[in-house]
């Protein structure tokens, strides 16, 4: 019961809820596209660009020349993502997956805030002490308005001068893959800006791409990895907040539900900051969520420096490569079992999807045969348990015999219930501590799930994301912790639970609240998951009918042990137990008589 209510008050803090905004909030936030006239179009989409909310120009004389210009964007395509570069601050404006859409599977997802001035950006105090952010500056580039990244890596670059000196920020693409490279480089640095150096800043968080904003809230956040550790600033519940760090910081990254864009540094950093804000709450009108970081980089010397950005989705795979702990952005819960359900889902399950993917198409069949898989790996713990429960069930008889006995002396009763564990050799947490023994790994996979970006609008059966509910039946009202719909595989797997509950009531005695329990939970569990992705639900519904059926063969073979050691004339030593517990009993009636 307690394990019961844990869960209950876990998922019901962590569960998200649906509202009727929810569509149209999303609606709202999608950008207006504007293509280019000499801009071709493929896969019917283009960059999605609007007019940026504005920067304050640097008012020092110093920059008249870098203020002034005409804005130019260019296209760069590789196979993976469509990049959109500006003049106009040497900066990102958009930057397209080409791999992933958003629910209506034909706009490409956008890692970049298109309403803002730009993604990426240097910035520095003047001698004069004016603060320059270079998104406000003009720069010159060479490269085309488009550019494919087909067989070698391409390099663009943009340079402005400042006085006497020059920035030069350089891109280089590669065919097929998600990081961008980008090299600083100053010449007379100290003409324009103080000793103190620069700050390269990724400003605007990853505007979020999936059907449920506050799902998606809880799994964005501005993440920063210095001294071996990960601070993050998330906001489910606060409207802002930020870390400040000091000394050499490995990357800066902000990621929503699936994607994420990390930036790298190959030079040893001063500091860094992250930092979030939030407006109104997931589902309102106006709801806006903004994340930035910066990288404190100090004095620059003769030689460039160069920085790595991964720009993509959270493959475990891809951020692994970097050994830099990236993967460590995902949340697995709270900081207690992180160092159990953390390690669980990095080297056991997330190599086992992949690898049983390798050879099996659908997702769905993969989650089936994982919760099986789970259950025979899980037996031994299983088959325990049973078996400690059936010891205690054995028992029953002379333990309420012993209640009864001293019902007006708890401490002789415990005394004397102690002493009759230790002479039958049953443990009366035995069938308790192998089910506790599970919930590291079933909690596990249900962080794991959600946040797999390999189920993402992979359909099985009806469903047709199964990192999304699947919805069987729309409700013309709300329902509070519900939502306004039915999902299948919830509803299928809340049936599979009472089934399940009444197979292990059918070998237990009768109990009234255990009847109420059977139901009970079921429903709260239904409530709780209607909102889950359908990809859990499918992995529960099939872990419960397992349960089942593995629950109703090992109470069949302990029958039948103890079947075949009455009939060789070897009583079971609980079942004299229970004959003992029972004549006892009858003593005492007839001797009150």
């Amino acid at each position: 019961m307690l394990i019961g209510l844990i869960m209950m008050v876990w998922l019901f803090w962590l569960a998200p809820q649906q509202t009727r905004q929810a569509a149209e909030n999303a609606e709202s936030r999608e950008q207006v596209e504007q293509v280019r006239p000499d801009e071709p179009r493929q896969e019917a989409t283009g960059p999605v660009i609007t007019e940026p909310s504005q920067l304050r120009p640097v008012s020092d004389s110093l920059f008249a020349s870098a203020s002034t210009g005409d804005e130019r964007l260019i296209t760069v395509e590789n196979e993976v993502f469509r990049v959109v570069l500006s003049t106009k601050g040497a900066t990102i404006r958009s930057l397209e997956m080409k791999k992933y859409d958003r629910p209506d599977r034909e706009t490409p997802v956008q890692l970049v805030d298109t309403t803002r001035a730009g993604a990426i950006a240097l910035q520095f105090t003047t001698p004069t002490s004016h603060a320059v952010d270079t998104r406000t500056l003009y720069f010159n580039s060479s490269a085309r308005d488009r550019v494919i990244v087909d067989r070698d890596d391409v390099e663009i670059a943009f340079t402005t001068t400042i006085g006497s000196g020059t920035i030069t920020q350089t891109y280089s693409f590669d065919p097929d893959s998600y990081q961008i490279d980008l090299t600083v480089s100053q010449t007379n640095a100290s003409a324009y800006s103080t000793a103190e150096g620069y700050e390269l800043v990724w400003d605007g968080a990853i505007p979020f791409s999936e059907d449920n904003p506050k799902v998606e809230s809880q799994s964005a956040g501005v993440f920063a990895r210095s001294g071996g550790e990960v601070e993050k600033v998330v906001l489910m519940r606060n409207e802002d907040g930020t870390r400040q760090l000091s000394g050499k910081v490995d990357w800066i990254g902000i990621k929503s539900q699936y994607f994420a864009a990390i930036v790298m540094p190959d030079q040893t950093t001063r500091g860094a900051e992250i930092f979030g804000a939030r407006v109104g709450e997931p589902g309102e009108i106006g709801y806006d969520i903004h994340f930035e970081g910066l990288l404190e980089m100090g004095v620059q010397g003769s030689e460039p420096q160069h920085f790595r950005i991964y720009a993509g989705p959270m493959d475990y795979f891809a951020l692994a490569s970097y050994k830099l702990h990236l993967y460590d952005m995902v949340d697995y819960g709270w900081q207690w079992i992180q160092w159990m359900v953390r390690p669980l889902a990095k080297f056991v399950f997330i190599p086992l999807f992949r690898f049983m993917h390798s050879f099996i198409p659908s997702y769905g069949i993969v989650i089936i045969l994982l919760a099986l898989l789970m259950k025979i790996v899980l037996y031994p713990l299983t088959k325990s348990s049973f078996k400690s429960m059936a010891k205690m069930r054995d028992l029953q008889p002379r333990m309420e015999a012993l209640k009864e006995r001293y019902a007006d002396n708890p401490q002789k009763q415990q005394e004397a219930m102690m002493k009759l564990y230790k002479e039958t050799g049953v443990n009366p947490l035995g069938g308790c501590l192998p089910m506790l023994l599970q919930y590291p790994v079933i909690i596990a996979l249900w962080r794991f799930l959600p946040q797999s970006i390999e189920i993402r609008q992979q359909g099985f059966l009806w469903a047709h994301d199964l990192s999304a509910p699947d919805k069987i039946l729309s409700l013309p009202f709300d329902i509070p912790f519900y939502g306004d719909y039915v999902a299948g595989f919830t509803l299928l797997m809340g049936l599979s639970m009472i089934v399940q509950m009444k197979v292990q009531m059918s070998s237990s005695p009768s109990n009234p609240q255990m009847k109420m329990f059977t139901y009970m939970m079921p429903v709260m569990i239904f409530a709780i998951f209607n909102r889950f992705a359908s990809g859990l639900s499918l992995y529960y519904l099939c872990y419960n009918i397992f349960t089942a059926v593995q629950q109703k063969w090992i109470n069949h073979n302990l029958e039948k042990e103890k079947a075949a050691a009455e009939e060789g004339g070897l009583k079971p030593a609980l079942a004299t137990v229970s004959t003992n517990g029972s004549s006892g009993s009858t003593k005492r009636k007839k001797a009150k008589r």
